[in-house]
């Protein structure tokens, strides 16, 4: 391995077997010693299915992660991005030693800290102080080390009050801050985190995006997962697209993440539901939303930047006299809030009712936006939450003959605001 290579992958893979745990397991067992003992090739690594978890299961076996190939630099900020079950957890499981490859070969060097879940590596029963020192101890600190760096563990996670309490009674957003204080201060060569740092707040969030970059600027590793693509970007420079198991693109952040979203995000610019499949409950039931364009561009399920549209939808009310508004959030894929607008609260008869947001021409930037949706009662009370509800793109068709260098920065890009100069 060169001496500028800590982590190197090699062929990796991982196969788990579907269903109740044990099931076939002393038969298959026998047939992989028999194999082995006649010198041949375990006869469950010829099957599996791909790790696509949207399909019906058609094998006793599934390729969490298939020949997996890549190395990592030292001082290296690398990206992990995909969609949910695209076997993002199980890599970093894999290079942290929680599980071992089913075939292939995982050569780390230097020590490791790992940040894959809520408590990795904590003792319920002990305290934070305790848990401290454990962890130190079991990435090869001395006691006089990790004395060194525990006020700075203590003052960066903001447990000072409960560091003697033991850490069972933390909340999860306590845990993690102690847990990443640990990871990130205890100096180890490599630091693994996973998207658990979606559980703290946001000013902790940035507290940790800052810590990472500081931790990289001093010549240590960084793999870090997210579905947070703007924190990915800034981040890191290099970045690798998992589905279905596999690699689908490697290289730098925002050309991976370009073509993660030009292949994974798809346009929805209209959905419907039936009464008893609508998202909702028996108060109140989404059962339509739909983006109605003036004008498509060329027949296609996107904007363009300048056209006005509207965005309309129809909720069933399953209380009569109940006071009900939407509150309608608007993010782009990389997970930037655009805005949030709400509609006054309105005293609705049980029955079928409409809504609608008139969006301006000239106010979204080109981009990818995806929509959730609030159904609240009172203007208070979250009676349901529709997640992407809709996605669509907003397009400049006219930015190739102007000129301009690239698209314009920020969420939004609106004309009517009066800007002028003497």
């Amino acid at each position: 391995m060169s001496s500028n290579i800590v982590i190197k992958a090699e062929n990796i893979s991982k196969q788990y077997q579907i269903g109740q745990i044990g099931t076939g397991m002393i038969s298959h067992d026998i047939k992989r010693w028999w194999a082995l003992m006649r010198g041949k090739e375990d006869p469950y690594l010829k099957v599996g299915m791909e790790n696509d978890r949207t399909q019906k299961a058609t094998s006793a076996y599934t390729w969490a992660v298939k020949d997996i190939n890549f190395d990592v630099q030292q001082g290296e900020a690398l990206g992990v991005i995909g969609k949910n079950g695209a076997g993002k957890s199980t890599l970093l499981k894999l290079l942290s030693r929680v599980t071992a490859p089913t075939t292939g070969q995982i050569k780390i060097k230097g020590r490791v800290a790992s940040l894959l879940e809520v408590g990795t590596g904590f003792h319920p029963e002990l305290t934070g102080r305790e848990n401290i020192y454990m962890n130190g101890t079991i990435l090869g600190m001395t006691r006089k080390e990790i004395a060194r760096k525990f006020d700075e563990i203590v003052d960066f996670s903001g447990v000072q009050m409960y560091i003697d309490t033991p850490v069972k009674r933390y909340s999860s957003g306590m845990y993690v801050r102690l847990a990443f204080g640990v990871a990130a201060h205890l100096e180890p060569e490599i630091l693994i985190v996973d998207e658990v740092l979606a559980v703290g707040d946001a000013e902790f969030q940035k507290k940790c995006i800052g810590k990472m970059s500081d931790v990289a600027s001093h010549g240590r590793t960084i793999i870090f997962v997210s579905h947070n693509l703007l924190a990915v970007q800034s981040l890191c420079k290099s970045a690798i697209f998992m589905k279905a198991g596999t690699i689908a693109d490697s290289g730098p952040t925002e050309k991976v993440i370009n073509n993660y979203l030009s292949r994974e995000i798809r346009n929805c610019i209209e959905a419907k539901w039936d009464m008893d499949k609508a998202p909702g409950n028996d108060r109140i039931r989404l059962l339509s939303a739909r983006i109605n364009v003036e004008k498509q561009i060329d027949g296609q399920d996107v904007i363009d930047v300048n056209t006005p549209f509207d965005i309309d939808f129809e909720f069933y009310n399953g209380v009569d006299g109940q006071g009900v508004n939407l509150s309608l959030v608007l993010y782009t894929t990389s997970g930037v809030c655009v805005f949030n607008v709400t509609t006054p609260v309105a005293k609705l008869s049980k029955g079928h009712h409409t809504s609608r947001l008139r969006i301006p021409g000239s106010l979204l930037n080109d981009d990818i936006y995806t929509i959730v949706l609030f159904l609240v009662k009172d203007g208070s009370s979250v009676l349901h939450v529709v997640e992407d509800v809709l996605t669509f793109e907003v397009l400049d068709v006219k930015r190739g003959d102007t000129g301009w260098f690239g698209k314009w920065v920020g969420a939004v890009r609106p004309t009517m605001l009066e800007f002028t100069i003497d």
